[in-house]
């Protein structure tokens, strides 16, 4: 259920890229690695490069210069948008560690 729902995220972000140009202006030239990870121990990693989120693959990156953690009904409820990203980072339910572009890229991602 969670590969399959950031492989949507990973499309949809693609597919948003693909057709605004002010979004591929935005991210031109960036590459990044983001990790997502929860609470029960399970991460994920996907790769910016070209515009495009890629790669997207089971466990934590090495080095990644974003990481997101949270917990599996946090990550489902912001998916629902039953509850903004904002809120969950103020009670503490959604953690984003990275440089501030990296945090300001999060809001492109949902």
């Amino acid at each position: 259920m969670i590969e399959s729902a950031l492989a949507d995220i990973v499309d949809r972000f693609n597919r948003r890229a693909e057709r605004t140009e002010s979004v591929r202006e935005e991210l031109a030239g960036l590459q990044r690695t983001v990790t997502v990870q929860f609470a029960d121990g399970a991460s994920y990693s996907v790769d910016l490069k070209d515009c495009r989120l890629q790669n997207l693959r089971p466990g934590a990156a090495a080095h990644p210069d974003l990481t997101i953690s949270t917990d599996r009904a946090t990550f489902e409820s912001l998916l629902k948008k039953e509850m903004g990203p904002i809120k969950a980072i103020v009670t503490r339910k959604l953690k984003i560690d990275g440089s501030l572009e990296d945090k300001l890229l999060f809001r492109k991602l949902l």
